[in-house]
């Protein structure tokens, strides 16, 4: 297996074009376990199989907890993706960033508008050392180019469709 290493900034080198390219999709088939139902007793398990876990209520909405839930693999995403935007950007302008830290929360709400749930998030971004101007322009600056950021921001293109298929 080769050593690991972050991506190289150019990355962020724009794209010019009239469609969105895919550069990867991840897969993630989820199966309602003993209850039945995903939130309750269901896995996620990845189309690679690098992700595979077991998923649980938390003991605030009623259940055992021993397990993820998707608020947890939401705010994990949300970091991560965070996290290597904001290294990438970094690298691109020439500031060393040598132990920072992203934190995200994701909370499981009720929705005053329609009675039901809705999701809200927070990032917090812990950059020890760093001239405060400083952080807070590279943190703008990853509000921007982050894609879960984005999301949040503007909403996400998104499809539905129903397969009645064998399973």
């Amino acid at each position: 297996m080769a050593p690991l290493q972050a991506p190289p900034a150019s990355l962020l080198d724009k794209y010019r074009g009239d469609a969105s390219v895919a550069l990867y999709t991840g897969r993630v088939s989820v199966r309602g376990g003993e209850a039945g139902h995903a939130r309750a007793s269901g896995s996620a398990r990845s189309d690679d199989g690098a992700l595979a876990l077991e998923l649980r209520l938390p003991p605030e909405l009623g259940g055992p907890g021993g397990g993820s839930n998707p608020e947890q693999l939401l705010a994990a995403g949300y970091a991560a993706c965070f996290h290597g935007a904001l290294m990438l950007l970094a690298q691109r302008t020439g500031v060393a960033l040598p132990e920072f830290a992203v934190d995200a929360a994701v909370s499981f709400a009720r929705d005053p508008a329609d009675g039901l749930f809705l999701l809200s998030a927070e990032i917090r971004v812990r950059l020890p050392g760093l001239d405060r101007a400083l952080a807070a322009e590279l943190v703008r600056n990853t509000e921007r180019i982050c894609p879960y950021a984005k999301m949040f921001r503007q909403g996400i293109e998104h499809a539905v469709t129903v397969d009645c298929g064998p399973a």
